[in-house]
Protein backbone atom coordinates (compact mmCIF):
# COMPACT_ATOMS: atom_id res chain seq x y z
CA UNK A 1 0.00 0.00 0.00
CA UNK A 2 1.44 3.37 -1.02
CA UNK A 3 2.42 5.76 1.75
CA UNK A 4 2.51 9.52 1.35
CA UNK A 5 5.34 11.56 2.70
CA UNK A 6 4.66 13.91 5.58
CA UNK A 7 2.63 16.85 4.37
CA UNK A 8 3.55 20.53 4.82
CA UNK A 9 1.40 22.23 7.40
CA UNK A 10 0.67 25.37 5.37
CA UNK A 11 -2.68 25.41 3.64
CA UNK A 12 -2.65 25.33 -0.13
CA UNK A 13 -4.89 27.85 -1.86
CA UNK A 14 -6.23 26.87 -5.26
CA UNK A 15 -8.47 28.69 -7.71
CA UNK A 16 -12.09 27.51 -7.69
CA UNK A 17 -12.69 24.78 -10.23
CA UNK A 18 -16.45 24.51 -9.83
CA UNK A 19 -19.36 26.63 -8.63
CA UNK A 20 -22.68 25.89 -6.94
CA UNK A 21 -24.32 26.01 -10.38
CA UNK A 22 -22.23 22.98 -11.41
CA UNK A 23 -23.43 21.01 -8.38
CA UNK A 24 -27.05 21.89 -9.13
CA UNK A 25 -26.61 20.82 -12.75
CA UNK A 26 -25.10 17.48 -11.71
CA UNK A 27 -27.83 16.81 -9.15
CA UNK A 28 -30.45 17.44 -11.82
CA UNK A 29 -28.59 15.37 -14.42
CA UNK A 30 -28.46 12.32 -12.15
CA UNK A 31 -31.88 12.71 -10.59
CA UNK A 32 -33.25 9.22 -9.91
CA UNK A 33 -30.29 7.43 -11.52
CA UNK A 34 -28.91 4.17 -10.07
CA UNK A 35 -25.87 4.65 -7.86
CA UNK A 36 -23.54 2.28 -9.72
CA UNK A 37 -24.64 3.64 -13.07
CA UNK A 38 -23.95 7.16 -11.83
CA UNK A 39 -20.49 6.21 -10.58
CA UNK A 40 -19.65 4.52 -13.86
CA UNK A 41 -20.74 7.54 -15.88
CA UNK A 42 -18.99 10.09 -13.70
CA UNK A 43 -15.70 8.19 -13.47
CA UNK A 44 -15.44 6.60 -16.91
CA UNK A 45 -16.39 9.83 -18.70
CA UNK A 46 -14.13 11.87 -16.39
CA UNK A 47 -16.95 14.31 -15.77
CA UNK A 48 -15.35 15.69 -12.61
CA UNK A 49 -11.73 15.83 -13.74
CA UNK A 50 -9.18 14.28 -11.39
CA UNK A 51 -11.03 12.49 -8.59
CA UNK A 52 -10.01 10.92 -5.28
CA UNK A 53 -12.16 9.08 -2.76
CA UNK A 54 -11.74 9.81 0.94
CA UNK A 55 -12.35 6.85 3.23
CA UNK A 56 -12.20 6.30 6.98
CA UNK A 57 -12.35 2.50 6.56
CA UNK A 58 -15.04 2.70 9.23
CA UNK A 59 -18.19 0.72 9.87
CA UNK A 60 -19.88 1.23 6.48
CA UNK A 61 -16.96 2.40 4.35
CA UNK A 62 -16.57 -0.89 2.50
CA UNK A 63 -19.88 -0.37 0.68
CA UNK A 64 -18.65 2.68 -1.20
CA UNK A 65 -15.22 1.13 -1.69
CA UNK A 66 -16.81 -1.99 -3.17
CA UNK A 67 -18.83 0.14 -5.60
CA UNK A 68 -15.68 2.03 -6.58
CA UNK A 69 -13.78 -1.23 -7.08
CA UNK A 70 -16.42 -2.35 -9.57
CA UNK A 71 -15.75 0.75 -11.66
CA UNK A 72 -12.08 1.61 -11.13
CA UNK A 73 -10.07 -0.23 -8.45
CA UNK A 74 -7.08 2.03 -9.20
CA UNK A 75 -8.91 5.21 -8.17
CA UNK A 76 -6.94 7.14 -5.52
CA UNK A 77 -8.38 6.45 -2.06
CA UNK A 78 -7.14 8.77 0.69
CA UNK A 79 -6.96 7.46 4.26
CA UNK A 80 -6.04 9.78 7.11
CA UNK A 81 -3.57 7.82 9.22
CA UNK A 82 -3.78 10.10 12.26
CA UNK A 83 -1.73 7.94 14.59
CA UNK A 84 -4.80 7.62 16.84
CA UNK A 85 -6.78 4.89 15.09
CA UNK A 86 -7.95 1.67 16.71
CA UNK A 87 -5.62 -1.19 15.74
CA UNK A 88 -8.74 -2.94 14.46
CA UNK A 89 -9.30 -0.16 11.94
CA UNK A 90 -5.81 -0.47 10.51
CA UNK A 91 -6.15 -4.23 10.22
CA UNK A 92 -9.58 -3.82 8.62
CA UNK A 93 -8.17 -1.32 6.12
CA UNK A 94 -5.58 -3.84 5.02
CA UNK A 95 -8.19 -6.60 4.77
CA UNK A 96 -10.54 -4.47 2.65
CA UNK A 97 -7.75 -3.28 0.33
CA UNK A 98 -6.69 -6.87 -0.32
CA UNK A 99 -10.24 -8.17 -0.66
CA UNK A 100 -11.33 -5.50 -3.16
CA UNK A 101 -8.07 -5.25 -5.06
CA UNK A 102 -7.73 -1.52 -4.43
CA UNK A 103 -4.42 -0.30 -5.82
CA UNK A 104 -4.66 3.46 -5.24
CA UNK A 105 -4.89 3.68 -1.45
CA UNK A 106 -2.71 6.40 0.05
CA UNK A 107 -2.08 6.87 3.77
CA UNK A 108 -1.94 10.55 4.70
CA UNK A 109 0.09 11.26 7.82
CA UNK A 110 0.27 14.54 9.76
CA UNK A 111 3.37 16.67 9.52
CA UNK A 112 5.90 15.53 12.13
CA UNK A 113 6.97 19.08 12.97
CA UNK A 114 3.36 20.14 13.50
CA UNK A 115 2.80 17.23 15.87
CA UNK A 116 5.99 18.05 17.79
CA UNK A 117 5.00 21.72 18.16
CA UNK A 118 1.27 21.41 18.76
CA UNK A 119 0.69 17.95 20.23
CA UNK A 120 3.96 16.79 21.74
CA UNK A 121 2.19 14.79 24.46
CA UNK A 122 -0.34 13.28 22.06
CA UNK A 123 -3.15 14.42 24.38
CA UNK A 124 -4.49 17.43 22.50
CA UNK A 125 -7.64 15.43 21.73
CA UNK A 126 -8.52 15.56 25.45
CA UNK A 127 -8.67 19.37 25.76
CA UNK A 128 -8.86 20.68 22.16
CA UNK A 129 -10.39 18.09 19.81
CA UNK A 130 -10.82 20.68 17.05
CA UNK A 131 -7.12 21.49 17.17
CA UNK A 132 -6.22 17.81 17.17
CA UNK A 133 -8.40 17.17 14.11
CA UNK A 134 -6.92 20.24 12.42
CA UNK A 135 -3.33 19.00 12.50
CA UNK A 136 -4.05 15.30 12.10
CA UNK A 137 -6.89 15.38 9.55
CA UNK A 138 -7.90 18.73 8.08
CA UNK A 139 -4.54 20.09 6.93
CA UNK A 140 -3.13 16.78 5.63
CA UNK A 141 -6.30 16.22 3.60
CA UNK A 142 -6.42 19.77 2.26
CA UNK A 143 -2.86 19.42 1.00
CA UNK A 144 -3.51 15.99 -0.49
CA UNK A 145 -6.64 17.19 -2.30
CA UNK A 146 -4.90 20.20 -3.83
CA UNK A 147 -4.15 18.20 -6.97
CA UNK A 148 -7.70 16.91 -7.40
CA UNK A 149 -10.81 18.50 -8.89
CA UNK A 150 -13.30 16.43 -6.90
CA UNK A 151 -13.55 14.09 -3.95
CA UNK A 152 -15.89 11.18 -3.33
CA UNK A 153 -17.22 10.68 0.20
CA UNK A 154 -19.20 7.93 1.90
CA UNK A 155 -21.53 10.29 3.77
CA UNK A 156 -25.22 9.42 3.99
CA UNK A 157 -28.19 11.60 4.92
CA UNK A 158 -29.45 9.23 7.64
CA UNK A 159 -26.24 9.32 9.68
CA UNK A 160 -26.94 12.46 11.69
CA UNK A 161 -29.10 15.57 11.94
CA UNK A 162 -26.32 17.64 10.33
CA UNK A 163 -26.48 15.52 7.17
CA UNK A 164 -30.21 15.21 6.53
CA UNK A 165 -30.11 17.62 3.58
CA UNK A 166 -27.13 15.93 1.95
CA UNK A 167 -27.23 16.04 -1.88
CA UNK A 168 -25.32 13.78 -4.22
CA UNK A 169 -23.19 16.68 -5.42
CA UNK A 170 -22.12 19.78 -3.52
CA UNK A 171 -19.35 22.38 -3.62
CA UNK A 172 -16.59 22.92 -1.12
CA UNK A 173 -13.70 25.31 -1.70
CA UNK A 174 -14.28 25.28 -5.44
CA UNK A 175 -14.14 21.48 -5.57
CA UNK A 176 -16.97 19.03 -6.25
CA UNK A 177 -17.88 16.84 -3.30
CA UNK A 178 -19.57 13.74 -4.65
CA UNK A 179 -21.69 11.74 -2.20
CA UNK A 180 -22.90 8.66 -4.13
CA UNK A 181 -24.62 7.12 -1.08
CA UNK A 182 -26.44 10.28 0.03
CA UNK A 183 -29.88 8.69 -0.42
CA UNK A 184 -29.03 5.23 0.96
CA UNK A 185 -30.69 4.26 4.24
CA UNK A 186 -29.48 1.73 6.79
CA UNK A 187 -31.60 -1.07 5.32
CA UNK A 188 -30.05 -0.58 1.90
CA UNK A 189 -26.56 -0.55 3.37
CA UNK A 190 -27.24 -3.82 5.19
CA UNK A 191 -28.72 -5.40 2.07
CA UNK A 192 -25.59 -4.50 0.09
CA UNK A 193 -23.36 -6.02 2.77
CA UNK A 194 -25.35 -9.25 2.56
CA UNK A 195 -25.58 -9.36 -1.24
CA UNK A 196 -21.83 -9.02 -1.71
CA UNK A 197 -20.71 -10.79 1.49
CA UNK A 198 -18.63 -7.81 2.55
CA UNK A 199 -16.43 -7.96 5.67
CA UNK A 200 -17.61 -6.03 8.74
CA UNK A 201 -15.45 -3.75 10.83
CA UNK A 202 -14.63 -5.82 13.95
CA UNK A 203 -15.69 -3.04 16.34
CA UNK A 204 -19.17 -2.69 14.88
CA UNK A 205 -20.45 -5.73 16.75
CA UNK A 206 -19.42 -4.04 20.00
CA UNK A 207 -21.68 -1.04 19.32
CA UNK A 208 -19.26 1.30 17.56
CA UNK A 209 -21.44 2.47 14.66
CA UNK A 210 -19.27 5.38 13.49
CA UNK A 211 -15.59 4.74 13.95
CA UNK A 212 -12.91 7.41 14.01
CA UNK A 213 -9.87 7.92 16.20
CA UNK A 214 -9.89 5.72 19.30
CA UNK A 215 -9.80 8.45 21.99
CA UNK A 216 -12.82 10.26 20.52
CA UNK A 217 -15.03 7.29 19.59
CA UNK A 218 -17.48 5.60 21.94
CA UNK A 219 -20.26 3.04 21.75
CA UNK A 220 -23.57 4.32 20.37
CA UNK A 221 -26.57 3.87 22.64
CA UNK A 222 -29.91 2.51 21.39
CA UNK A 223 -31.95 5.21 19.63
CA UNK A 224 -29.01 7.56 19.08
CA UNK A 225 -27.76 8.82 15.71
CA UNK A 226 -25.05 6.54 14.33
CA UNK A 227 -22.52 9.35 14.86
CA UNK A 228 -23.53 10.07 18.47
CA UNK A 229 -20.49 8.18 19.69
CA UNK A 230 -18.07 10.66 18.13
CA UNK A 231 -16.62 13.33 20.46
CA UNK A 232 -19.13 12.48 23.16
CA UNK A 233 -19.40 15.29 25.68
CA UNK A 234 -18.16 17.93 23.25
CA UNK A 235 -20.13 20.38 21.12
CA UNK A 236 -18.61 18.79 18.04
CA UNK A 237 -20.19 16.58 15.38
CA UNK A 238 -17.67 16.70 12.53
CA UNK A 239 -13.91 16.45 12.47
CA UNK A 240 -13.52 19.39 10.09
CA UNK A 241 -12.98 17.58 6.80
CA UNK A 242 -16.78 17.73 6.45
CA UNK A 243 -19.11 20.43 7.71
CA UNK A 244 -22.84 20.63 8.31
CA UNK A 245 -24.66 20.50 4.99
CA UNK A 246 -25.79 23.83 3.55
CA UNK A 247 -28.83 23.42 1.29
CA UNK A 248 -28.21 24.27 -2.34
CA UNK A 249 -30.05 27.34 -3.58
CA UNK A 250 -32.26 25.45 -6.00
CA UNK A 251 -35.80 24.17 -5.64
CA UNK A 252 -35.55 20.46 -4.93
CA UNK A 253 -31.94 20.01 -6.01
CA UNK A 254 -30.95 19.33 -2.42
CA UNK A 255 -33.33 16.40 -2.02
CA UNK A 256 -31.20 13.37 -1.02
CA UNK A 257 -33.55 11.17 -3.06
CA UNK A 258 -31.70 12.29 -6.19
Amino acid sequence: MAETAARPIDRIDTAPRYTEADAIRLNNMFRGRDTLEMLETVLKEQMLGDVAAVSSFGAEAVVLLHLISRVDPSLPVLFLETGKHFPETLAYRDEVVLRLGLTGVRNLTPDADAIAKKDETGLRWSYDPDGCCEIRKVIPLENALAGFDAQITGRKAFQSSTRTALPRFEIEAGRIKFNPLADWDKARIEAYFAEHDLPRHPLEAQGYLSIGCAPCTSIVKPGEDPRAGRWRGWDKVECGIHTAVTPLDDDGANDPAF
